[in-house]
Parts: structure tokens; sequence; C-alpha cells
């Protein structure tokens, strides 16, 4: 799924993209994120052997942050972020930094640890602390941090913080599953899926590649369902890093 944090334009914005055994069953945009929730409940309802979902925002915050906070586990941090996470947007004060005015603060470590990884070629992972200005993810995951309470109530499991299930919910960086591609260029986006090797039949070819969000949604889940067999072997880390800060899922072999 390709995430937004817009208030306003979510439905344009959030695209849902459904793979089962290489076939690209629905590919949509028009819900807002609460609504986006409950298709997802409706959709692991109707999955008994399983169900594999990818959102693109990040799950946490780097750990000191999470420490600061006066969290020790994930759970009361998105509990917080569901309590204060628009004041925190309103205000955008330290740590919060990319509005107006608000130019990137010292801190102890803007990135979590696995966003170190988080790169392609030039392209890498933005901070989550950054909620304004190019390329910024920290709106999105400020707003998506709580719908992953609401999808564990509605029976997934949240990796890597939980034990593994076949409903594994995994925060994905679209950059890796696409690789090196101009997405943002139409003719970029047609070309990329025409050397593809997956079937896509219209109408979901034409908004593929006529919107990047939606490139991204139906990319990504191609990319997880070839990797099905890696997404089923998930279980919970031991590391109290990444316990606290998750980490984003990338595939052994991440050319898609």
């Amino acid at each position: 799924m390709d995430w937004s944090g817009a208030r306003s334009g979510a439905r344009r914005h959030i695209w849902l993209a459904h793979v089962r055994a290489g076939q690209l069953l629905e590919l949509q945009n028009g819900r807002t994120g609460n609504e986006v929730v409950g298709h997802l409940a409706q959709l692991r309802a109707a999955s008994p052997a399983g169900l594999a979902v990818g959102l693109d925002f990040a799950f946490s915050f780097p750990a000191w942050f999470v420490r600061q906070r006066g969290h020790a586990s994930v759970d009361g941090l998105w509990q917080e972020v569901g309590q204060q996470g628009e004041r925190w947007l309103a205000a955008c004060d330290p740590p919060f930094w990319g509005r107006p005015g608000r130019r990137r603060p010292e801190l102890p470590a803007h990135h979590r640890r696995t966003e170190a990884g988080a790169r392609v070629g030039a392209v890498h992972a933005k901070s989550v602390f950054q909620i304004g200005g190019a390329g910024a993810v920290g709106t999105g995951s400020l707003r998506g941090m709580p719908h992953l309470l609401e999808l564990r109530r509605a029976g997934f499991t949240i990796w890597p913080f939980d034990p593994p299930s076949p409903w594994p919910v995994v925060e994905i960086y679209p950059r890796l599953l696409t690789g090196a591609v101009h997405k943002r260029n139409g003719e970029a986006r047609a070309l990329y899926l025409s050397r593809s090797p997956w079937p896509i039949p219209e109408p979901f070819l034409s908004r593929a590649s006529g919107s990047e969000d939606a490139f991204d949604a139906a990319v990504s889940a191609f990319a997880m369902d070839r990797h099905v067999a890696e997404l089923g072997a998930l279980g919970q880390s031991d590391d109290p890093v990444t316990l606290l800060e998750g980490e984003v899922w990338t595939p052994r072999n991440i050319d898609p």
C-alpha cells in the first residue's frame, strides 16, 4: 500500500494493490486511512491461509525518542501518537521540523538504524521527524502509526514487534522494491511496467503508469508476492533497539 498523511485529498493519494499468486486483483484509491483499515480487516477475514500487508510509512521513531517519551515498548508510543500526533504536527516543535521557519534541529539521531541501509543510489529514506518539505514522511507516519493498533485488533501481527502469524503487517520503503526508476515521469513508469514480468491487465496498467502512488503500490505488491515465502517466515525480533524502532522489510534479493 502507498500511504498518504494528507488531511485533504487522502482518498486520491492512498492506493491499495492486492496481488495473489502473481495476479493483480485490485489497484484502487478512493479510501481514507480509516476505510483502508476496514477493508484490510475484511480481506483478513476472507484470507484464512494468510495475508501479508505492506505499509509505506515509518512504524516508529529512533529509540532515543521512544525512551525519552517514557515508553518501554512501541505499544505505548502508538497510543501516545494517537493522542498527541495532531498537536505535534500543528506545533512542529523540535524534534520535528520542515515546516516554514522550522529548521532541522540538532538531535541525538535523526534516523532509525534500519533507515541507514534504505538507499537506492542517491535516494535514501527520510527522517520521520521531517513533517514538511520535499519527500517528508513524518506526517504520514504520525497519522499511520495509530492504525497499527487497529490492525492488530483486527487479527494482524505487526512485524517485527509481534510473534509470527500468517497475517503479518510490515513496513515497506517502495524505492527498495522498485529499484532505480524515475517514478515521477509517466513515460518512465510505463516503460518500467512494459519490461516487467508481471501480467497487468487494463485498467490496472493505465492506473499504475498514470500515477506515482499507484505505481508504488502495484510494484510493491508484486515484489511482496514474489517473496511471499520470506514474508511467511518472519518472526519477532529479540533485538531491544529493533523492538523500539521497527524495521523496514527488505527481501533478500531486492530486484523486483
